[in-house]
């Protein structure tokens, strides 16, 4: 159990678990899952946390797909602020609970603003964090969306 898994049951998400071995010495941690597990990287939604330029505090999570990288402009403009940085490993970690690699949007020390990448919308499942490296969790967008009390909207880009 992980304070991610312990929400989405509180929450009563449908959910399932998907175990696989986490290979300490690999940091990219989303194309691990998509090889261990064989999904479809558009399908499997890292968990980014941001943070004001000013005050270097994490402020929103963002969920986009392993296979796209964050818009930051597009993040701030569907926030409400002027700009936004990438929260510091030690600050993500901090606000989260939970170790980079292994950030859920699920069970965070402190409920932060979310955006889902609106991707999301047009799959049945979508596989997030369940709260460490080597367990993610699937579910549908729309009740985590409703769980977290998060947006959708086109945050993600190509790489």
């Amino acid at each position: 159990m992980t304070p991610a898994t312990v929400a989405a049951k509180i929450a009563k998400l449908a959910f399932n678990l998907h175990e696989y071995h986490h290979d300490k010495d690999v940091h990219d941690f989303g194309n691990e899952v998509t090889e261990k597990l064989g999904l479809d990287p558009h399908q499997v939604f890292k968990t980014l946390m941001v943070a004001e330029s000013a005050t270097g505090a994490p402020v929103a999570v963002a969920l986009v797909p392993v296979s796209q990288q964050l818009n930051l402009k597009a993040l701030a403009k569907t926030l409400g602020l002027k700009k936004l940085n990438m929260a510091s490993i030690n600050e993500a970690q901090k606000s989260s609970g939970y170790l980079v690699g292994g950030i859920s949007a699920l069970g965070q020390k402190k409920q932060l603003k979310t955006v889902i990448d609106a991707s999301a919308a047009s799959f049945d499942l979508i596989y997030i964090s369940a709260g460490k490296r080597g367990l993610q969790m699937s579910l549908n967008a729309n009740e985590l969306a409703k769980a977290l009390r998060a947006q959708f909207a086109a945050i993600a880009t190509a790489e």
